[in-house]
């Protein structure tokens, strides 16, 4: 079968030298390692966070430190490193005598391997240490300074120091026009929000409904035994348009709930089912979640298992979303007026959210889907949450940066510097130290969780209650729509992080199915919309380009276009106004 994909080249991204360069031995280096905040100084700006007052983002960062220098000819300058621990994100600042003061967001390609800090004395440089060597760089000098250059290009990451570290500059992402529809009405309209949620539960209801039919005595091809199969009734063969192509089988002939290797992509693995072919003792089990309606029971469900001892895992913010104001949703003691967003902020400013994934990356990337509710419905309406913590305004973490502060009691996903994958409802108590942290997302509360005292897979405590479980659409299937969520279970090499996408399915029907996959953790990711339920898989292409393989057709068409029609991938090769998570193939090593 042949997948709908579209080739992005790497060579699309031009290379700049982006500073003048010297690699030095180690013994020659001037430069000092970037020391964190002292145990006084860090419990003084723990302390600070919690204040409600008016703050920069940067200042939200405990665990920030800063290197400053001073150039032969009065130039200070001052490198801010935002989270030692993760080493991704990096806040250069000018201050040319009589000029106004220059900022620039410098991120590192490879925290794991090269660390950056300011060397002293009258000719002061970046250094880069990590590979055996050091390198210093001064891309703000000479007659055309490499930071001049690198601004000068537009591009969301412009290369500095020849590639070993990218200004990122502000772009403006691409939107669909649904979803510039959809926050016209919000942000120019009285009742715009009411009027965005009358044409989801009426015109698009049930809009991406897909049910496959059942192919009595087909032949199912050969599935991946190792990963087994989820909990069913029957294992009854299914049609699907799904597009990837599987090894030893067809998307349009798969059996409910066994695992297919798909061609070409390494650790990566299809299933499909449909919810009313669960288990009867899952389905009735217990009473954490509602019955099925005869919609969502016989509604197709795609799911994408990716097997992490071959991938690393982060996230983006999109170009404008998740924004960092006050969702409308919190109300009296959840809101405070006094201060322009829950954390103190309502910009990112100085930082530079792009949308994109670095292109030194592009030539791993496996895999990518959209991330979580933008903040408008990212915090609670109703209930215990929107009245406490400023209304639970989602949290999410990129390169160890705080951008939304991750509050206790939301389904978190997160990874840690050294690359460890985690799915959990957050507590502070037993959270991994936020010094650790390299990216997190908060959206909503649990679907599933691993009962300790059975170890089964159950329903999360508030799938049935739709209000304060801020599920944006009934648990009693009134407002039945496409929904997209993931979950970490068991794999026979570790954890197998799932990407799953519902046709049209309820908190409760999620549940269900993640429980049939035996799921430590799932939670919900977005929802509504091809463009919120985004995934997409990529294989090598011809040329030493990238071959993209969206889960299914329709995905398709959110992705740019160049001039001549061919397709761009989203997230990889243009920059999207929303949030993503994209998986990294492993780096093999000598």
């Amino acid at each position: 079968m042949n997948a709908v994909s579209s080739l992005f080249r790497l060579h699309d991204w031009p290379r700049l030298a982006g500073g003048l360069l010297l690699t030095l031995l180690p013994a020659l280096a001037a430069a000092q390692p970037m020391p964190g905040p002292g145990a006084v100084e860090l419990a003084r700006r723990n302390a600070q966070a919690h204040e409600t007052r008016t703050r920069s983002p940067v200042e939200f960062q405990v665990f920030r430190t800063v290197q400053e220098a001073r150039a032969a000819d009065g130039t200070r300058l001052a490198l801010t490193s935002l989270n030692p621990g993760a080493n991704g994100w990096f806040l250069l600042e000018l201050f040319r005598p009589g000029q106004a003061r220059e900022t620039y967001h410098i991120e590192n390609p490879d925290p794991r391997r090269v660390t950056i800090a300011l060397t002293e004395g009258p000719d002061p440089a970046l250094s880069l240490t990590g590979t055996g060597a050091q390198t210093l760089c001064r891309p703000w000098a000479g007659d055309a300074p490499g930071l001049d250059r690198a601004r000068g290009t537009g591009l969301p990451f412009a290369p500095l120091c020849d590639g070993r570290l990218f200004l990122r500059n502000p772009v403006a992402g691409t939107r669909t026009s649904l979803e510039r529809t959809a926050e016209f009405l919000r942000d120019n309209m009285v009742f715009g929000e009411s009027l965005v949620g009358l044409v989801k539960s009426t015109l698009y209801k049930d809009r991406y409904l897909e049910s496959g039919a059942v192919l009595d005595g087909a032949d199912p091809g050969r599935a991946a035994a190792a990963l087994g199969r989820a909990r069913l009734a029957d294992h009854p063969v299914m049609y699907t348009t799904m597009t990837f192509d599987l090894v030893g089988a067809s998307p349009e002939r798969m059996e409910m709930g066994a695992w297919y290797a798909v061609e070409g992509a390494p650790g990566i693995y299809a299933s499909a089912l449909q919810p009313r072919m669960i288990d009867p003792a899952i389905l009735r089990g217990d009473s954490g979640a509602n019955a099925l309606d005869a919609v969502e029971g016989r509604a197709d469900v795609y799911l994408v298992g990716f097997d992490l001892s071959h991938f690393e895992i982060g996230y983006e913010t999109g170009t404008e979303h998740p924004r960092l104001d006050w969702s409308p949703r919190p109300s009296g003691a959840g809101r405070n007026w006094s201060i322009p967003g829950p954390d103190g902020f309502a910009r990112p400013d100085p930082l530079v959210p792009t949308g994109m994934l670095n292109p030194d990356q592009a030539a791993r990337v496996a895999a990518t889907f959209t991330g979580g509710f933008k903040r408008e419905h990212g915090a609670f309406r109703f209930g215990e949450m929107a009245t406490t913590n400023h209304g639970h305004h989602y949290g999410f973490v990129v390169h160890g940066t705080v951008l939304s502060r991750l509050h206790p009691g939301l389904a978190t996903f997160h990874v840690l510097a050294d690359g460890t994958v985690g799915m959990t409802t957050w507590d502070e108590a037993t959270a991994p130290p936020m010094r650790e942290l390299r990216f997190a997302r908060q959206n909503g509360v649990a679907l599933v969780v691993r009962d300790p005292e059975t170890g089964r897979s159950v329903p999360g405590p508030l799938v049935r209650q739709w209000l304060p479980g801020n599920w944006s659409g009934s648990a009693e299937a009134e407002l039945r729509t496409l929904r997209a969520g993931a979950c970490l279970r068991p794999g026979p090499n570790g954890p197998i992080l799932v990407y799953a996408w519902f046709s049209a399915a309820t908190p409760s029907a999620m549940a269900r199915v993640f429980q049939a996959y035996d799921c430590d953790y799932a939670m919900l990711l977005d929802m509504n919309a091809m463009e919120h339920t985004y995934m997409a898989l990529y294989t090598a292409g011809a040329g030493g380009g990238i071959d993209t393989r969206h889960l299914v057709a329709g995905m398709a068409q959110i992705d740019a276009r160049r001039r001549d029609g061919s397709r761009v991938p989203r997230f990889v090769g243009s920059a999207d106004n929303r949030d993503f998570f994209y998986l990294l193939r492993r780096e093999t090593r000598e």
